[in-house]
């Protein structure tokens, strides 16, 4: 296809270009053809968007790195081109961009410029997730990555406690296993579902309890595959107060288990944070001494 003809001193257009999250056959038509249309395309990853688009048999415009580590340098010269008539797509890696991805400051200077932006819309892993996961998808909030720290991490979920809605977090395969851990201690032992590897060939939704769903990644060698965890919202289940929780907690530290264990077992058993557990375990057992 040709380049899109322009208008002498009108501003081109960017397009903010949604790609596949995994099958390259997830691209609409309109995004393929706007990628060939274009006379520069900003991808995250160079080598990816190379393998897409020779994949469709597109003629490559000139591929720019545009990735989060250079964008800021970037975005004021890419801006320039789009101010003097140029047209340009913006790509990520994978999905969407601007979505937990780079892009943001190219979007925002082009529109504080009066550039228009113009969004190709295509696949997003929190919503292909959301739409199989069988939770609710009436309200649902997108949270993408939380902090790497384990301290800041909890603090982030704490705050999320209350939350209603259908939660949806993105992590790495490296890191499930502790936004797991976090997220049952946090909200209790809550429905969740994992969806990993979606659209490839090893495509895989873990549903259950957040107990069940990391005891199986921690049966496992290595878990591999980005992950996009979602959390049921706080009204899924009606919770035991205090008072009912306090015999079968006395229950189990009189038959000898420990504050730590006992406040693990009730946590999975009554679906409770397990923190809230241990804080009354704790004082039990103190009045008991």
């Amino acid at each position: 296809m040709k380049r899109a003809e322009k208008k002498a001193g009108t501003p081109g257009t960017l397009y903010v270009v949604g790609t596949p999250i995994g099958n390259l056959e997830d691209i609409t038509l309109r995004a393929l053809r706007i990628l060939s249309e274009v006379d520069w395309i900003a991808a995250e990853d160079t080598r990816r968007t190379r393998i897409l688009l020779r994949h469709h048999g597109l003629e490559a415009a000139p591929l720019i790195s545009y990735f989060e580590h250079n964008e800021q340098r970037r975005t004021p010269s890419l801006v320039d081109r789009l101010s003097k008539g140029e047209s340009g797509a913006l790509v990520t890696t994978a999905g969407t961009p601007t979505v937990s991805d780079p892009g943001y400051r190219l979007v925002s200077a082009a529109a504080k410029a009066g550039i228009p932006v113009a969004p190709v819309p295509g696949p997003t892993a929190a919503a292909a997730a959301l739409s199989a996961s069988g939770l609710a998808t009436d309200a649902f909030v997108f949270l993408g990555f939380c902090p790497k720290k384990p301290g800041q991490m909890e603090r982030f979920l704490q705050k999320l406690a209350a939350e209603e809605k259908t939660m949806i977090f993105y992590e790495s395969p490296t890191r499930i296993l502790s936004l797991l851990e976090a997220a049952e201690t946090v909200f209790g032992d809550r429905r969740g579902v994992l969806a990993r590897e979606m659209t490839k060939r090893h495509e895989e939704f873990i549903r259950g309890r957040l107990s069940e769903i990391r005891r199986r990644l921690q049966d496992r060698p290595a878990v591999k595959g980005e992950c996009t965890l979602l959390v049921a919202g706080e009204t899924e289940a009606p919770k035991p107060s205090d008072a009912q929780l306090t015999a079968p907690v006395a229950q189990l530290l009189k038959e000898g288990m420990s504050v730590s264990e006992a406040a693990k077992t009730i946590a999975e058993q009554y679906g409770v944070p397990k923190a809230r557990v241990y804080k009354m375990a704790l004082e039990m057992k103190k009045s008991q001494s």
